[in-house]
């Protein structure tokens, strides 16, 4: 099934916007999701994406038990498309 963006930006916005608005990090600044930070820490796809979005990692929550996988996938690919255009 193919990702939906704009569904994407529902899930973004209801669960990752509190630390993530405008693809920057209020937990750890340094870690943002721009397009250059991905790539910097090999994040920069949907895999790696869907992966730490499902299982977290260091001050990030697992949403894995939360969210389903097509929640997840609409919600990488939806980080992805913001971190091309420059969010």
């Amino acid at each position: 099934m193919a990702a939906d963006i704009e569904h994407g930006e529902q899930i973004f916005t209801a669960n990752c916007a509190a630390c993530h608005a405008g693809g920057n990090n209020v937990i750890v600044p340094e870690k943002t999701l721009q397009k250059e930070t991905l790539e910097k820490f090999e994040m920069k796809s949907v895999d790696a994406i869907t992966n730490q979005v499902s299982n977290g990692k260091n001050s990030m929550p697992a949403f894995g038990d939360r969210l389903s996988e097509q929640d997840i996938d609409d919600v990488a690919n939806y980080v992805l498309s913001q971190a091309d255009a420059g969010w």
